[in-house]
């Protein structure tokens, strides 16, 4: 999405809303930029990620939900290694809505 691109947090809210919504890895990219730009902010969003994985996921364990809670944790302090882990850990688990082409 062009809007994280750009860091744009106001534009990636619109376009969310214009697509429908967004495949949790367009979420995660989101979150991303949240913990970023508006930190405040990004505690409640990756509950609502986590959330979305948890309802999305066809294939996740209890151990694969404690380490995708300790990844948001980790990037809401501002860790950024935590992405990679997460963006793994979909590529495993495979959400059921998948990532916009883009």
């Amino acid at each position: 999405m062009r809007a994280i691109a750009h860091k744009n947090v106001r534009g990636a809210q619109i376009a969310a809303k214009e697509l429908g919504g967004l495949s949790l890895h367009d979420a995660l990219d989101y979150l991303v930029l949240l913990a970023e730009v508006q930190p405040g902010r990004a505690p409640a969003a990756a509950i609502r990620w986590h959330g979305r994985l948890e309802l999305e996921a066809t294939a996740l364990t209890l151990t694969e939900s404690q380490l995708a809670l300790a990844a948001l944790a980790d990037l809401c302090a501002g860790g950024r290694d935590a992405v990679q882990t997460l963006k793994q850990l979909l590529r495993r688990v495979r959400p059921t809505l998948p990532p916009r082409v883009r």
